[in-house]
């Protein structure tokens, strides 16, 4: 019937969890309400010919927030989600970060007050563990992963790192509350002192970052959570997986029937380590650092099978001066320069670039990594695809190939790291809920219009024999 719609997406190609339909989408009170042949709606926007994806699901994005290091990151929520829906993103979980004997209810109600004064697209947040002394921890754990929260991340290294007895004691608390743990998994032990050697001998740059946080630094800690997992009976989510032999020990881990999931980010995937070998080499320092071409094919294939879940883009944003890469001047040791950079509006591009082009494009296997495997593992009922009843997040896709400039991001960041890389394609439309919130290359988007979302319990084992 005429009008039977708030919004019809008239002619694209569809990418629905069955397939790609060639046809039209109705919208309705922020829903998708009809997928095919749809009759006129009151309002219409023309994607004849162009792709039409869920729209992006990050969720590993560091957003005000701060660092071990003391520093504040660059990002405040409203720049961050800025940036991200300019990239396709619509969905963000970012970090509510526990700082030393603070409780983490103080923590949660602290973050989620900024995040309700700024956020622009739907949100929710991880838990950051980092004092499991501070008062009332295990009580609050338990409260805030039953009342919504749903995911806690440690760390095995970094000033915040917690150790094997401690890990083991979150586990169990979120065994007993369906938490999901997330793991940033790195041998605190062969860090420092490798890192203690480079430093003794004078080698303090920019690449030698790479060589002080040595592949087996990731490789024993992830076998080690694994075991762990396994041991307890409790999911995990390992964070960004960066080399063949972490890759190859969650696909044993997984052949075994443990608990475990795992991601890996464009960094990865996209950049080698001889980035920092560039001028200015510290805007690509991030943890675990880039590796090699080999690691790179390894992290490719571990998506195409299944052992790696997701891409997220560990979105982890410092300018690149005094307050943030340079804080302790412009010629500090690699130990003392903030790590991290800016992903959130870049995950999508590179990964359709990748994905959506060439002679094999794989459309569903860009919307299962970018979209639909997060959602469903993280809990968010109504995001990640395009299906009758789902929110009508969706991103239509120009069809301009597009080169990076300097400083064309849209966060707060000051520099692309992603400069004179080539994609394919960019959003040209992007619509949250059944809203327009980017066209024309403009974000309309307003502070505080992003909504929290509250996530279920995780049912572990129910949600692994999906995947």
């Amino acid at each position: 019937m005429p009008g039977t719609h708030d919004l019809v997406l008239r002619g694209g190609r569809i990418v629905c969890p069955s397939g790609v339909i060639e046809g039209d989408l109705g919208l309705s009170q922020g829903r998708i309400t009809a997928i095919g042949q749809v009759g006129a709606g009151r309002a219409e926007i023309d994607a004849r010919g162009r792709w039409i994806t869920p729209g992006g699901v990050d969720p590993h994005a560091h957003i005000e927030q701060m660092s071990g290091m003391g520093l504040m990151n660059a990002d405040t929520f409203e720049t961050a989600h800025r940036s991200a829906a300019m990239g396709g993103t619509t969905t963000v979980i970012s970090f509510a970060a526990q700082g030393k004997g603070q409780p983490l209810r103080a923590a949660m109600a602290d973050y989620a007050a900024r995040a309700a004064r700024g956020a622009m697209i739907d949100h929710a947040f991880h838990i950051i563990a980092a004092d499991t002394a501070a008062p009332g921890f295990d009580a609050d754990l338990a409260g805030l992963l039953t009342s919504g929260h749903r995911t806690i991340k440690i760390f095995t290294t970094y000033n915040i790192g917690l150790g094997d007895a401690q890990i083991l004691s979150v586990m169990a608390v979120a065994r007993e509350a369906g938490g999901l743990v997330c793991v940033h998994a790195e041998n605190d032990a062969i860090i420092a002192r490798a890192r203690a050697e480079l430093l003794a001998a004078g080698r303090t740059t920019p690449r030698d970052h790479a060589t002080s946080r040595p592949r087996m630094a990731e490789i024993e800690a992830v076998e080690r959570i694994c075991r762990f997992a396994e041991h307890m009976d409790q999911p995990v989510m390992l964070f960004h997986i960066s080399t063949r032999e972490g890759a190859a020990a969650v696909r044993a881990a997984r052949a075994r029937g443990a608990p475990v999931w795992a991601e890996t980010c464009p960094h990865y995937l996209f950049m080698d380590e001889t980035v920092l070998d560039r001028p200015h080499g510290a805007k690509w320092m991030c943890s675990p650092p880039q590796r090699l071409p080999d690691d790179q094919a390894a992290l490719w294939d571990a998506l195409r099978d299944g052992t790696l879940d997701l891409v997220s883009s560990d979105h982890a944003p410092y300018r690149y001066d005094g307050t943030g890469k340079l804080s302790a001047g412009p010629d500090a040791p690699f130990d003392r320069i903030a790590n991290g950079l800016p992903g959130l509006e870049v995950r999508m591009p590179l990964m359709f670039d990748a994905m959506m082009t060439g002679d094999r494009p794989d459309p569903l296997g860009f919307v299962r990594l970018t979209a639909e495997a997060p959602a469903e593992i993280y809990g968010l009922t109504g995001k990640g695809r395009i299906a009758e009843g789902y929110d009508a997040d969706l991103v239509i896709w120009d069809d301009a190939p597009f080169t990076y400039g300097a400083d064309d991001l849209h966060d707060n960041v000051g520099y692309n790291p992603w400069e004179g890389h080539r994609v394919a394609a960019r959003p040209a439309t992007v619509l949250l809920r059944g809203e327009v919130i980017v066209a024309d290359g403009e974000c309309r988007a307003r502070p505080g219009q992003g909504r929290w979302l509250a996530r279920p319990p995780f049912d572990g084992k129910a949600r692994h024999a999906q995947t």
